[in-house]
């Protein structure tokens, strides 16, 4: 084993180097809503993801500690926000501690209430379907009731514990090929996921 490889049970792991490695996939970043007594709440979120294509759901891994999260368990509801790439500000704003995160921002109530940014790339409306343990976090299932139209603009990436782009001239997705839709919405048991 290099000087540089790390292995183990876990225990034993150093918590910086663990958040470097997994820096090191860039993701995507969303702002999960909601509106809890009457009033907005929401965070930036990475961790977000497809889930299943049947039934459509959606994940997304909040700390145990959130007061978002906390605000989105009992309304029962939420709204996945996809950033633009112009949206930084409010990206940081909603990764902040501020009390008030809505102050200043554009949103219009989704189908099921909650929160739509205005300038968001997409966005998703669920309803909380399950919550399991993760650790540090909780991992919870939305069910999808409805989501945006696609817009032509690039979406804001998150890399290396900073703020990344597409390149200005690759605006669309590399071309089209079957063993990639396998690959993204493969649903039998004899895939090779």
């Amino acid at each position: 084993m290099s000087a540089q490889e790390t292995s183990g049970t876990g225990a034993e792991l150093d918590p910086r180097q663990f958040r470097n490695v997994l820096g090191q996939f860039c993701t995507g970043v969303t702002i999960i809503t909601t509106v809890d007594d009457g009033a907005p709440v929401g965070f930036a979120c990475q961790s977000f993801a497809a889930l299943s294509l049947d039934p459509p759901l959606v994940l997304f891994c909040p700390t145990k500690a959130s007061r978002s999260w906390a605000s989105i368990e009992r309304s029962g509801h939420f709204a996945v926000n996809v950033l633009a790439e112009e949206q930084q500000a409010t990206c940081a704003r909603f990764g902040s501690r501020e009390p008030d995160k809505f102050t200043g921002i554009d949103w219009t109530p989704s189908p099921l209430g909650s929160p739509i940014l205005t300038g968001s790339l997409a966005h998703i409306d669920c309803t909380v379907e399950t919550v399991h343990d993760g650790g540090d976090h909780y991992v919870v299932f939305g069910r999808v009731h409805s989501m945006s139209e696609i817009k032509d603009e690039r979406p804001l990436l998150f890399y290396r514990g900073q703020y990344t782009g597409i390149e200005p001239d690759k605006t669309v997705p590399a071309t089209w090929r079957d063993d990639l839709e396998a690959f993204l919405t493969a649903t039998t048991e004899d895939t090779w996921l």
